[in-house]
């Protein structure tokens, strides 16, 4: 019997070659599908808690945004209020001009004015809002809180606010409103304090215009959430809120913003949809984006070569190549220069090189294009001026910025240049220089004018004495040739012409010594040689006036990094205008003009004082007190205090002017002018004093 072989079982079988790598194939697209699924559930869940971030801290900007505008309301309603009493008007005058403000500002109620024991004297009640405030309930009802604040204004001598109360109206509602006692000052006539009274309500809806009103509702709320008033047009869901603190002295409020969103959907977005439905096509894009990035490779690179060479910048570029070889132009560099791009590229010597510069350009230009070594650092960027010509044979100022220029692979290929024609700023530079050149040398001859006069002034004094000792002694020469008392007599007549002969010469000797200085160099220098150079002249102006002049310069004596003369200048400048400020309304008791020099180390600064205890500057003066060519004198030219500021600016300091700190006694409110100059480093040494 012939044995037949069994047939093979489908457990014995070997399986295809290709069953392990499609397994593998799958599992990883199956690990790739997985990893998709996560980061798009990340994505979902991220987004949402963006969006709830998003919508979270907008409520909280929104929050601080309408605390900033209420408190700046409350804050300039008690400003305006504050100023009716500038002036201790008399009742009917104050009742008058509160009313006046109650129409101006919405936010403000009620005007009161009460003595140093808090009864009535007068108030007043806004009436756009309809009946007063207090005609429904009595006002002696509910002023427990008012009570409370004015007691704490009155200990410190500033405004407070009261807390919020409700005062209802005959309508049957009511307002929500709070006080601010104001204590005036204890000197005064009018003495006590004055309340204003502040609708809560009408403050918040004017801070809500300001801020995003159409997405929140807004409202002022106790510590404990309970909700004083409301503002807005839509009602907020309760999700999203912000709080913030509402600081006033006294009692702050709580201001709560409540956004109108709720809690972000699953999808909150459209963002977030498209990147969903997009991924679901990019298991479909795998493939494709592998056989498509080498194409895009070549593009990018194609790109990144093209995008090299920019033409539409108005900034002039150039490109050399290793060799120095112009291999590329802008048409903005063309322009500049007046050269088409095909008589500049290919050329290593190029023709907007001056001729007479060009060895030097061609030296620099080899020095700067030789490659570093190989263990030296890469080429640096630099930026530099120089000179060019132009097609027409105009020479120009130009700053080049050139770095260097990497191919793709990171080697050295040249050099890139951005050039700029500063020909225009050299123009305006020159031309400022002159003017201010002319603006010194304008108030130099001015001040030199009336130093003059006052020489005129005080050499008249010496001149008339020594014209007197000298007819007195040829009177006694006359009268008793042989008086043995004759030569002591005379001795004494000569040692009188002679020490007002040198009073005349030290006179003249500070004059001509301020108007010869002419060096404009910095140096280091003590803060009492300034004062001591420019002493004599101001006291040949105070004299005039009757004027006392105070110096104080603390100690040890600071030092300045300055221009001598420049500074003197400053401080005649200054110096006359505040004896000059004396002259008029200041009694001759009052009339002292102080000079007070300070050091600050930590700013190493010093800070120069002069202080005069003039009528002082109105408003409108101040505001354009440094306008070149504005004056107040009759015979001035406006130029001093611009040339003052000037002068200080360019030594890094600065210059300005208030009320001066003068005492109580004094008639006159007196003005400060102060301005700062550098200390100089530790490594100067003071220069020697001037002789």
């Amino acid at each position: 019997m012939t044995d037949v072989p069994a047939a093979p079982s489908p457990l014995d079988t070997p399986s295809p070659p290709w069953r392990p790598r499609r397994r593998t194939r799958w599992l990883l697209w199956g690990a790739l599908v997985a990893l998709l699924l996560v980061a798009q559930s990340a994505l979902v869940r991220l987004t949402r808690s963006h969006e709830a971030t998003r919508t979270q801290d907008q409520a909280e900007a929104t929050a601080a945004s309408a605390a900033n505008e209420l408190r700046r309301l409350m804050l300039r309603a008690q400003q305006s209020a504050q100023s009716l009493m500038w002036n201790e008007p008399p009742l009917p005058q104050w009742r008058e001009s509160a009313a006046t403000l109650l129409r101006q500002h919405r936010g403000m109620l009620r005007l009161e004015r009460r003595d140093e024991r808090l009864n009535l004297r007068a108030a007043v009640d806004a009436t756009w809002s309809g009946p007063p405030l207090f005609a429904h309930i009595a006002r002696p009802s509910l002023e427990i809180e008012l009570l409370s604040a004015c007691a704490h204004a009155l200990r410190t001598l500033a405004p407070a606010y009261s807390r919020s109360y409700f005062v209802p109206q005959a309508d049957g509602v009511g307002v929500e409103v709070l006080d601010v006692c104001i204590p005036l000052a204890p000197a005064s006539a009018s003495g006590g304090v004055m309340v204003l009274t502040l609708g809560l309500g009408t403050l918040l809806e004017e801070a809500s215009r300001s801020t995003d009103a159409q997405h929140h509702e807004f409202s002022l709320i106790e510590p404990d959430g309970t909700r004083l008033v409301r503002a807005g047009s839509v009602r907020g869901l309760g999700v999203y809120q912000g709080t913030r603190l509402v600081d006033v002295p006294g009692n702050p409020l709580l201001l709560r913003a409540d956004s109108i969103q709720g809690h972000p959907g699953w999808i909150p977005n459209l963002a977030t949809a498209l990147v969903l439905g997009l991924s679901l096509g990019l298991l479909g894009l795998v493939g494709v984006l592998a056989w498509d990035m080498r194409r895009r490779s070549q593009a990018e690179q194609a790109l990144a070569e093209a995008l090299a060479m920019e033409d539409s910048l108005v900034t002039g570029l150039r490109a050399r190549d290793v060799q120095g070889r112009v291999t590329y132009v802008n048409p903005a560099f063309c322009q500049m220069v007046g050269w088409p791009a095909s008589s500049l590229i290919g050329s290593d010597a190029p023709p907007y090189w001056p001729p007479e510069h060009a060895d030097n350009y061609r030296q620099r230009q080899a020095e700067r294009l030789t490659l570093p070594p190989a263990d030296s650092p890469s080429p640096q960027r630099q930026g530099f001026e120089t000179v060019f010509v132009r097609h027409n044979g105009e020479r120009f100022p130009v700053m080049i910025y050139e770095a260097p220029m990497f191919d793709r692979l990171g080697r050295h290929a040249g050099w890139m240049s951005a050039i700029l024609d500063v020909s225009a700023e050299r123009r305006m530079e020159e031309l400022s220089r002159q003017q201010q050149e002319r603006l010194q040398a304008t108030a130099r001859l001015a001040t030199v004018g009336e130093m003059a006069s006052l020489l005129s002034h005080e050499l008249n004094q010496p001149l008339a004495a020594m014209a007197s000792y000298a007819a007195g002694s040829l009177n006694l020469l006359a009268d008793s040739p042989h008086d043995p008392e004759l030569p002591p007599l005379l001795r004494q007549a000569l040692e009188r012409i002679a020490e007002q002969a040198e009073r005349a010469g030290r006179i003249i000797k500070s004059v001509h010594g301020f108007v010869r200085r002419r060096e404009h160099a910095r140096e280091v220098l003590a803060v009492d040689q300034l004062i001591e150079a420019v002493l004599p002249l101001v006291r040949l102006q105070a004299r005039k006036s009757g004027t006392r002049v105070e110096v104080e310069i603390a100690r040890p004596i600071p030092r300045v990094l300055a221009d001598r003369t420049m500074v003197e200048q400053v401080l005649l400048n200054l110096t006359r205008n505040g004896i000059q400020a004396m002259e008029r309304d200041t009694p001759l008791a009052a009339r002292v003009l102080r000079l007070r020099v300070t050091p600050d180390a930590a700013a190493r600064r010093v800070c120069f004082e002069i202080i005069d205890a003039g009528h002082g500057i109105a408003p409108d003066v101040a505001a354009q007190l440094f306008t070149p060519f504005f004056t107040t004198k009759t015979e001035g030219m406006g130029l001093g205090l611009s040339l003052c500021r000037t002068v200080v600016e360019q030594h890094g300091g600065a210059l300005d002017f208030g009320p001066a700190e003068t005492s109580g006694s004094s008639p006159c409110p007196g003005t400060v002018f102060r301005f700062t100059l550098a200390a100089p480093d530790p490594i100067h040494r003071p220069a020697p004093a001037s002789s």
